[in-house]
Parts: structure tokens; C-alpha cells; sequence
């Protein structure tokens, strides 16, 4: 498993692009940008990870990320002859600090963006609107798609019902002209997760000595090295916990742990539940 960073494209001539976009059951890649994206599904169903969140998304489902987190839309191969549909809106990454922006009337719209840097899972029958509009808005352009989007703000904000969906700790903080290091040091926790994480290793990729490298990465994602690897072993965990019928001591071992105590001890601390108990979420 790998985070591959994406470089999303959005041309200086518009703030942001929509696209109705098919999801291949085939591609599973937890990608990460620095732009903001609101997901709206209209067809399918599956698995949604979004930093060390990992749930089940359905019809409807419609979320908002702020950037740099990884995530990933994982689909349920269900044999319908229409392949499932997303509608995605990419936001260029400055777009809060934007002149336009920088008015009385949008300062809640503001406020939602910057809230939304754990990403945000907007739930209840409002979402429809939402949806009809995010479908409009995808078939518009220029002047009439901004207004339209500026309805599904004002849509949002009426969104009481919201679930903060990864947590705090597990989430870069910035990528920057740093984020090919900080990848390089991503990729190698993922792939070695197993047979074992060694910090000298980690710190010969990004060429520093382990002190600076500890130093470094804290302050480029806002939490230790040691704390990041904790929450990609429980994140693959709770995946597997999810998504197989293997035995939890089993999970343990793969995901990195020699100690059985201390998988559970920390599986709680993470996911606020035992890996038992967050395993019957998905029976």
C-alpha cells in the first residue's frame, strides 16, 4: 500500500473544476493534493478511507477535504452493468485567501473550508439538494457554474448533521515544496510496515541525521515519526479488520505488532473502540 501524491490541475483562468467522473473497481490508490475536494457519489458503493478513517460510503455519500489528506474511494465490484459515478469539485488550494473570498458575506463559507481539514461527511435527506445541484453545476460553465456553487455553499452551511471524519493527529499538516521527501517517508513506512519500521532507514531517505529528521518531520506534519506509524499500522488494522475474516492476532502480526496487548492497547487509544468491537461494525 502506497500514498501517491497528485498534482491537480486547476487552470488559472477558473477557481476550481467540476467533473462527473467513473470509478474503476480496479483502482485503489490512497492519493493525497493540495487542493480542497467535495465528493459527491451518485452511483455505487464501497469503502472510504480518508486519513486514519475507514468506513462504508453508499449512494449519496457526500464529503468535503481539505487538502493534503490522503483518502481514497474504494469500490464495491457489485457486476451492474453502469460502472459507479462520483461528482468531484477540486478547489485550488489558495482559493480562502482569494480576493473574492474576502468579503463579509462568505466568512462562513471560509470558516467550513478551514474545518475541513480532517475532511467533513455531511449526512441527512439535505445532502439530496446538494446532489441535484452538484449535477446541475456539472453540466454549466463559466458565470452560471460559479453561482451554482455558490448555492452548494450556502447548502452546506444548512447541513446540521456532519461527522468529523479522521483524526487530528493522523493528517500532514503541509506538503509544500517538501512533499516529495515527506512521500519518500510515507512509501517506506507503508511498505515495510511489516517486517519492520527502522528510524535510521527513514532518515537515510530524506538524507538527515535521525535527530533532524524527528525534528523535520514533526514540524512538516505535526506529529512524531513514531506517532505517524502507529496510526498507519492501526489504520491498516481496522482495513483489515473491515475487510477479511482473518484472526485478530493475525491482523496484529501484519500490521506490525509482535504483542498482542499492546495491538488492543493502542487500536483503542485510536480508534476509540477494541478491534472486536469495531470488527462488528462491519458484520
Amino acid at each position: 500500500m502506497e500514498i501517491i501524491y497528485e498534482k491537480i490541475f486547476v487552470s488559472h483562468k477558473h477557481s476550481f473544476i467540476t467533473r462527473r467522473l467513473q470509478m474503476d473497481p480496479n483502482s485503489h490508490k490512497i492519493h493525497s493534493h493540495m487542493n480542497f475536494e467535495l465528493n459527491y457519489i451518485t452511483s455505487g458503493s464501497g469503502k472510504r478511507i480518508v486519513g486514519n478513517s475507514i468506513s462504508s460510503y453508499a449512494e449519496g455519500d457526500l464529503v468535503l477535504l481539505g487538502p493534503n489528506i490522503p483518502h481514497c474511494w474504494e469500490v464495491l465490484e457489485t457486476g451492474a452493468e453502469t460502472p459507479p459515478e462520483c461528482i468531484v469539485t477540486h478547489f485550488y488550494e489558495n482559493i480562502i485567501s482569494s480576493d473574492f473570498f474576502n468579503i463579509p458575506e462568505l466568512e462562513d463559507v471560509v470558516d467550513l473550508l478551514k474545518n475541513a481539514g480532517n475532511g467533513i461527511w455531511f449526512k441527512g435527506k439535505k445532502t439530496e439538494k446538494v446532489g441535484q445541484t452538484l449535477k446541475k453545476m456539472a453540466t454549466l460553465s463559466g458565470m452560471e457554474r460559479y453561482i451554482e456553487l455558490l448555492k452548494v455553499f450556502n447548502l452546506l452551511l444548512q447541513i446540521e448533521d456532519r461527522e468529523i471524519l479522521a483524526l487530528p493527529s493522523s493528517l500532514p499538516n503541509s506538503y509544500d515544496k517538501d512533499h516529495d521527501q515527506i512521500n519518500k517517508i510515507y512509501e517506506y513506512v507503508f511498505n515495510n510496515i511489516q517486517s519492520g519500521i527502522k528510524l535510521k532507514e527513514a532518515s537515510a531517505l530524506v538524507y538527515m541525521e535521525p535527530g533532524s529528521f524527528c525534528r523535520y518531520f514533526k514540524k512538516k506534519t505535526n506529529q512524531t515519526f513514531m506517532d505517524y506509524v502507529k496510526n498507519v499500522r492501526i489504520g491498516i488494522a481496522a482495513k483489515l479488520l473491515s475487510e477479511t475474516d482473518k484472526q485478530i492476532t493475525q491482523i496484529c502480526y501484519e500490521c506490525g505488532y509482535n504483542n498482542l496487548a499492546n495491538f488492543n492497547h493502542y487500536f483503542k487509544v485510536i480508534m476509540k473502540k477494541t478491534p472486536s468491537e469495531y470488527r462488528k461494525d462491519f458484520q
